[in-house]
């Protein structure tokens, strides 16, 4: 299982250094694109010479690590097909030709996937029905399958670990929309918002990552509104006090999942410097 985790490692490593700020997304997109469908390969000809030592391996390869890899494959991809065809870089035109592909998505969801009962297995994190899904030459064709089980390569697919990547690459693209809408919201307000003698001169002078995992904190905690209030509209509540664009919080919140070491390290540092100023006034 190392030598899968160490190709997984590759592309969280990437996606690290990943920004998709507005003028880089279509390069940065493109360049996942090549990263992913080159480890894809790998993994095809690692499986097909070597095999699986053991039922558990073959089982986390099919349910974890190719559709991770082919999910966000699918995912770049659509990434970069909607942004070459966006007509604008902003505005209601914008904002209409994002809307357009949310609700496609959406329909696409409700009547494809969300009321499947595979979806319902793998949301609910089972584990029970693996050996059926997630090993080959398993396909049952009496369930009546989608018609692309024919179209499968049955010695690197089970046919489910594919709809997995595409529950990974629709959950990713749901986000993705959002935030690329919200983006939009937000730069109108920010644009809008005045500089007066007030606020001028409070402005954030740590790292945008750590603006991000406070407003994440602060969410998971319910500490603003008892947690009613979304991700998009506390960031944007932030970038007006502060006046700074975050940009793309969901691959920023992702990344710090993915840090070694602590996740929380900006929260850890707030923790040890407020007990060394409390201890100034004992």
């Amino acid at each position: 299982m190392n030598a899968f985790n160490d190709k997984l490692n590759i592309i969280r490593k990437k996606e690290r250094k990943i920004s998709f700020t507005s003028s880089s997304i279509i390069e940065e997109s493109y360049q996942m694109i090549l990263l992913l469908k080159d480890l894809l390969l790998e993994l095809k000809t690692i499986v097909l010479t070597k095999g699986f030592k053991t039922e558990m391996e073959e089982i986390y390869f099919f349910k974890i690590v190719k559709p991770e890899v082919l999910g966000k494959l699918i995912y770049y991809n659509k990434v970069y097909r909607i942004e070459t065809g966006c007509p604008v870089n902003n505005g209601k035109l914008f904002i209409k030709y994002f809307t357009k592909h949310l609700e496609q998505l959406k329909t696409s969801y409700k009547e494809y996937v969300c009321n499947s009962d595979f979806y319902k297995y793998y949301k609910s994190k089972r584990t029970d029905l693996d050996s059926k899904f997630f090993r080959l030459n398993q396909i049952d064709l009496h369930g009546g399958l989608n018609s692309i089980v024919f179209e499968i390569d049955e010695k690197f697919s089970t046919y489910y670990d594919y709809k997995v990547s595409r529950i990974i690459s629709n959950d990713l693209l749901y986000e993705y929309l959002i935030q690329r809408m919200d983006s939009e919201e937000k730069t109108s307000i920010f644009q809008n918002q005045p500089v007066d003698g007030y606020n001028k001169d409070v402005f954030w002078t740590d790292s945008k990552n750590a603006l991000v995992e406070l407003i994440y904190a602060l969410h998971a905690s319910g500490a603003v509104s008892n947690g009613r209030v979304g991700i998009s509209k506390m960031s944007m509540v932030f970038e007006i006090i502060f006046r700074v664009k975050l940009g793309d919080l969901h691959h920023s919140f992702h990344r710090m999942k993915d840090r070694s070491g602590s996740k929380t390290a900006f929260l850890d540092h707030l923790k040890a410097n407020l007990e060394k100023y409390m201890d100034k006034d004992l």
